[in-house]
């Protein structure tokens, strides 16, 4: 009880700080982001004001960094000046690439957050075009201080916990952990998990070197029953936020749909990034970027899947592995994916990570892909059936185990076990695609960060938490 108070008084006194003081307000726009493979709409919701200042630094308002599938930009209604921007991906566009939106509709909620401007502005969502450059689909007005603007919330309906409490939000990069599936007689069991898994994330680097630019919190509101549904096995429960497992058919793919929910319980804590634990045992979790990542916290691999999301939706990282079923239509036309560790490789000479590469390194660059890929079949054919069959689900921890085991032994093996170079096999595909090194956090579940993905992450960090000269 000491240290819950203790992080609220923490968290209170933060708030009291004059530089915090000096924030704006946060404004969130709630929009519906709808249509199928071919066309999408948007419309807007309605205009918040939430509870807490704005959580980021007003000396880095502008997002140079080009990652994400959209573009959010704040101008000033009158003058176009650029007030704020920052790059994000979404739940819709995924659900675009998947076969059910080549046959129907869908609409996902979708928010974006800035800080509060004193004038009405224009808040333009841009999206990728098939250049990789940013076009913009959608205009919005937003007057802050229009009679519609919802500016009075209700009592939070739980309190913030400090797990990591480094400095003023403004400061630092703010991650809250967010629970699902938790009953009020779980919630210290959810402390802890939080705790434990933050703890991982800041043992592993970059993130440890950079671990006292991070703030933690955690948030949940307590559910009637543990653990969060699995329709295909029949569980369905009742959870505060919706997260479930079976996203788009994909059995290990956990997410939310329901962005109000989950926002309307965030904003009562400093965040600028969130990931979701559910209360399972079952292997799963997702990442979108800019929006949140999740993982199942009682899993045996819950430190692996808690960095690995976190790399999607932190740092617009993509998935390197290509062997195992995904929900996404894959094939089609190799173009130059925007993610900082996958390349289709058109130029050799201008590899994006070329900085990192040593003269004379093959590219591609020669990996043991066959033997490796016999293997993966083989496992992918006994994780399905160990599926199938309901099996426990220490026989699936223990599977992982010995996969990981097989491939590092593999890869140990090869002269370009530590080459940066372009290896043949990522982003979902056998071909066409490549990674930076052979074995990485978003490859496989190894341990560390490739030297790509690390620089990746760090240029992040410094958007939000500049590092001091």
């Amino acid at each position: 009880m000491i240290r819950y108070l203790t992080s609220v008084l923490a968290l209170c006194a933060s708030a009291a700080l004059p530089a915090l003081a000096a924030q704006p307000a946060t404004v969130r726009l709630d929009y519906l982001h709808s249509g199928n493979a071919l066309d999408e709409h948007y419309a807007a919701e309605r205009v918040v004001i939430e509870p807490l200042p704005w959580p980021g630094s007003m000396a880095q308002t502008i997002d140079n960094t080009n990652r994400g599938n959209n573009m959010v930009e704040v101008v000033d209604a009158k003058t176009g000046k650029l007030l704020y921007s920052r790059g994000f991906s979404t739940v819709f566009a995924e659900w675009r690439s998947t076969e059910e939106a080549a046959r129907s509709n869908r609409g996902f909620q979708e928010s974006v957050r800035f800080p509060k401007p004193e004038q009405p502005v224009k808040v333009r969502i841009l999206k990728r075009d098939e250049r990789n450059l940013f076009s913009v689909v959608w205009t919005t007005e937003v007057d802050p201080n229009a009679m519609d603007v919802i500016r009075k919330q209700p009592p939070a309906p739980a309190k913030p916990i400090g797990i990591r409490v480094n400095g003023p939000s403004e400061d630092k990069v703010d991650l809250l952990i967010v629970g699902d599936g938790y009953t009020k007689a779980d919630m210290k069991k959810f402390e802890a998990a939080a705790r434990r898994l933050a703890d991982h994330l800041f043992a592993t680097s970059p993130f440890k070197e950079r671990a006292q630019d991070f703030n933690v919190w955690a948030i949940a509101l307590p559910t009637s029953e543990s653990g969060v549904s699995r329709p295909s096995t029949g569980v369905h429960k009742e959870s505060p936020l919706g997260t479930r497992y079976d996203i788009f058919g994909s059995e290990r793919y956990v997410l939310t749909t329901d962005n109000r929910a989950l926002r309307e319980l965030a904003q009562y804590a400093p965040y600028e990034f969130i990931e979701i634990l559910v209360n399972n045992e079952t292997y799963g979790g997702g990442g979108i970027f800019g929006q949140f990542s999740t993982a199942a916290a009682d899993n045996d691999w819950a430190n692996y899947l808690f960095v690995h999301e976190f790399g999607h939706h932190f740092a617009g990282l993509a998935d390197e592995y290509y062997t195992s079923p995904v929900a996404y239509a894959t094939g089609g036309e190799r173009r130059e994916p925007w993610e900082p560790n996958a390349t289709a490789l058109q130029d050799p000479a201008n590899l994006k990570w070329k900085k990192f590469v040593k003269e004379g390194t093959p590219l591609p660059t020669p990996w043991p892909k066959q033997t490796y890929e016999t293997a993966a079949r083989a496992f992918q054919k006994e994780r399905a059936a160990l599926r199938a069959n309901q099996r426990p689900e220490a026989e699936m921890s223990a599977l992982f185990t010995r996969d990981l085991q097989q491939s590092t032994a593999l890869f140990s093996a090869d002269p370009h076990r530590h080459t940066v170079g372009a290896f043949e096999g990522a982003n979902y595909e056998a071909t066409g695609y490549y990674r930076p090194e052979m074995q990485c956090i978003m490859f496989d579940r190894s341990e560390t960060f490739c030297s790509v993905c690390a620089q990746a992450i760090t240029a992040i960090i410094d958007l939000y938490a500049a590092p001091k000269r």
